[in-house]
């Protein structure tokens, strides 16, 4: 049951907004499963090959091309498809990551307060690389907003409350 705080000035019910170092230990907690899942998932795929991707540079053999090519397409899959398939689809399924159900966190409609639709959590998902780029701001934003959104709960129009 989601607790919420009465607004005395609207007599509305406000729920509990999620702030900064909560939301920080959610994110560490979601970047330790998300590498553990990647690295167990290109294994699979690239097999012993995918250390070797890893660790050598390629010197210009045909063979060590042909293995950097693979780390190419390894590496676009580990840093773009994958996160973004595993993160929203957490929040699609349960509108949290593993990271804030442990802080008892998620994402909500900022106007309905019920479940976001699939579009705006790919928006917010999009947004996380906005929140990144200028040194983080949009991230650490969430430490100084009312309602505690990064850039990109305000872009997706969505809030991180207790649940």
């Amino acid at each position: 049951m989601e607790e919420q705080i009465t607004n005395s000035a609207s007599g509305a019910a406000e729920p509990r907004y999620v702030g900064f170092w909560a939301r920080f230990l959610a994110m560490f907690i979601d970047n330790i499963w998300v590498t553990i899942v990647l690295v167990l998932v290109l294994m699979a795929i690239f097999g012993q090959d995918f250390m070797a991707m890893v660790a050598m540079p390629p010197d210009g053999s045909p063979e060590a091309m042909g293995m950097a090519a693979q780390g190419a397409a390894g590496s676009f899959l580990a840093q773009l498809l994958l996160p973004a398939a595993l993160i929203v689809g957490f929040w699609v399924w349960k509108a949290a990551t593993p990271g804030k159900m442990v802080i008892s966190a998620k994402i909500v409609d900022a106007k309905t307060l019920g479940k976001p639709s699939t579009g705006q959590l790919i928006v917010r998902y999009i947004g996380y690389f906005i929140s990144a780029f200028v040194f983080g701001l949009g991230f650490l934003w969430v430490a100084f907003d009312k309602r505690k959104q990064g850039w990109h709960d305000k872009i997706a129009g969505t809030l991180v409350v207790k649940t």
